[in-house]
């Protein structure tokens, strides 16, 4: 949106709180970020454009049930304005069951996809988005080759964002530049630096395994450093991408519960703290002669045992990589 001359606000869940942003007017867009919990407390939400990513288990132990949490998050899309939009990823269920009830209350939904080819909406084939209508389809931009969009999880973000940027009157020219200009957002595959051939990866907002999952999926060659707070589940639903960790380092008061876990299939260290976390993963993966080893931080917990927050965690991670002698940034 900023792109594509607006004035874009951006605020909420993010960072800066929604009342401290400038007050609406033409030529400017609020983009706000919303969790489950400040949806939850909002007695109303009108919203031109909804969009509602996913809908894994998470939170429960403040919403009670998955159906719950899943009904909390419906909110968003479901009460958008009169001829608004509500943008739906429609790769798990709960989502998909969303998409259907808002489509009968009589809202526009538009499905997203990054997993099948869908007859009418948004979805994402070999790193171009494309958009489906009445049997025809047409290309909207191409992700291919964009550093910060990599990963399954950030072509669904950017299939989302294309298809919210096309609602508001976006041109596809336009959409596509201001995706190649997306530098990416702290703690969120955050590409914080090279050395030699090893990249570290920020992503400390991946806080449950279904977050890390997505960054796991994204490189080949892993030094992996996980734990913090656990969540119900663990990493027991990540063995299909043990096979990419070439080593785990395991931090917080997960470290134990994630070491029974990992067990033989995974090398791995109980490392304790992100200082020596750090300082051993860049060891070992610049030792490791890969043509490209990545040390990811996407911790599946929350940060809550050692850090305040996400993102605190996250710069620490920074300031750990920065540190090291001879890393790069990242061009």
């Amino acid at each position: 949106m900023r792109f594509a001359g607006y004035d874009a606000q951006m605020g909420g869940n993010i960072g800066t709180a929604i009342l401290s942003l400038e007050p609406p007017r033409m030529g400017r867009v609020h983009v706000i970020e919303m969790s489950s919990y400040q949806i939850d407390l909002s007695p109303s939400l009108d919203p031109t454009v909804g969009i509602l990513l996913n809908i894994s288990e998470d939170h429960i132990d403040r919403h009670g049930t998955l159906a719950h949490y899943a009904a909390v998050k419906e909110r968003l899309v479901s009460g958008v304005m009169p001829q608004g939009t509500a943008i739906v990823g429609v790769d798990d269920i709960h989502s998909r069951n969303a998409a259907d009830r808002i489509e009968q209350s009589g809202t526009r939904v538009v499905r997203v996809s990054v997993r099948n080819p869908l007859a009418d909406g948004v979805y994402v084939e070999h790193e171009t988005i494309l958009r489906a209508s009445g049997g025809a389809r047409s290309e909207i931009a191409r992700i291919g080759g964009i550093g910060s969009l990599r990963g399954l999880h950030n072509a669904q973000n950017a299939a989302c964002a294309a298809a919210c940027a096309l609602a508001l009157g976006v041109g596809r020219e336009v959409l596509q530049n201001g995706l190649r200009s997306f530098p990416g957002l702290a703690h969120r595959m955050e590409q914080v630096g090279r050395l030699g051939q090893v990249l570290f990866v920020n992503d400390s907002k991946g806080t449950n395994a279904d977050a890390a999952a997505h960054a796991l999926s994204s490189f080949a060659d892993i030094f992996w450093i996980a734990g913090g707070k656990p969540k119900v589940g663990g990493i027991s639903g990540l063995t299909e991408f043990f096979p990419r960790i070439r080593k785990a380092y395991l931090i917080g008061e997960a470290a134990k519960e994630f070491s029974e876990t990992l067990g033989t299939r995974v090398a791995h260290e109980i490392s304790e703290t992100l200082d020596v976390a750090v300082a051993n993963a860049a060891r070992d993966a610049q030792a490791s002669g890969l043509a490209d080893p990545v040390v990811l931080l996407s911790p599946a917990c929350a940060s809550f045992d050692q850090y305040r927050n996400f993102e605190i965690r996250g710069t620490k991670f920074r300031d750990l990589v920065n540190a090291l002698p001879g890393v790069k940034p990242v061009v």
